[in-house]
């Protein structure tokens, strides 16, 4: 048995499998989802967008929403995915849900964060051979601005498929700080920048005592967003995964409190 004892934040679904996952391996994880997923109205740029899916040499789905509404629209409006683009993905879990739809995905094998997916040849390949490179991204509102600046400096042109937005689900001021204690738990995980700032809002005026937990993020962007709030322990899993979880937890000593 573990003496970690974790606060989960992701949204419900994801909570509960990463609880399952964290529960064979003897590990406490108590889920108070932080982000909430809401598909947004189907508008006309979106429908031209996926009508000229063929024009892209890549589309790249961030996150498993992304994933799931943006193979909504390909249903609506292809009967046979094109040939062309070809598909990638952050992580292995959205690479999943590409690869049971019968889209042939590629998606680091190490690491699921953008750096990762800007390294991986399949990507570079494609985009040297594209005249000129275009890229689609799909993602929920105002995410991955970094994958899409690197594209741009490598002279990709780069559109963006906004399918979803990502609410905090209301919970009384004191909820976050009164998990915690009443839970005794002893570290905070988040798994993207957004879910960050959902922790960071909820916590309020609790934040400076929450910000000595041990807090696990999903990467160096999120790690220096935490630092810049104050976050006194900050754990990079380098990738969302519940691997990549489970490998940082074993490499780090759960606290005492």
């Amino acid at each position: 048995m573990s003496d970690w004892r974790l606060l989960l934040t992701r949204p419900a679904e994801e909570c509960a499998a990463l609880a399952a996952t964290l529960a064979e391996q003897g590990i406490y994880g108590s889920s108070l989802p932080l982000l909430a997923i809401e598909a947004l109205a189907e508008t006309p740029e979106q429908r031209a967008t996926i009508l000229e899916l063929d024009r892209y040499c890549a589309v790249i789905a961030v996150s498993k929403p992304a994933a799931r509404l943006g193979l909504d629209l390909l249903e609506r409006y292809w009967p046979q995915p094109p040939a062309v683009p070809l598909w990638f993905s952050v992580g292995a879990a959205t690479a999943e849900i590409l690869g049971d739809y019968g889209l042939p995905v590629h998606y680091p094998a190490q690491g699921d964060d953008s750096e990762a997916l800007l390294a991986l040849p399949q990507l570079r390949q494609v985009l040297a051979a594209a005249c000129p490179p275009r890229v689609l991204i799909l993602r929920g509102e105002g995410g991955r601005e970094l994958l899409a600046e690197r594209l741009r400096d490598q002279g990709v042109e780069v559109d963006y498929l906004s399918l979803y937005r990502r609410l905090l689900p209301h919970y009384p001021p004191a909820a976050l700080v009164e998990r915690v204690q009443a839970e005794r738990l002893n570290g905070l995980v988040v798994s993207s920048g957004q879910g960050f700032s959902h922790l960071l809002e909820l916590a309020g005026e609790h934040w400076p005592s929450l910000a000595r937990l041990p807090l696990f993020v999903p990467s160096p962007r999120v790690a220096e967003q935490a630092r810049a709030a104050g976050a006194k322990n900050i754990v990079d899993c380098r990738g969302a995964s519940a691997a990549a979880l489970l490998a940082a937890l074993q490499a780090q000593p759960a606290p005492d409190l």
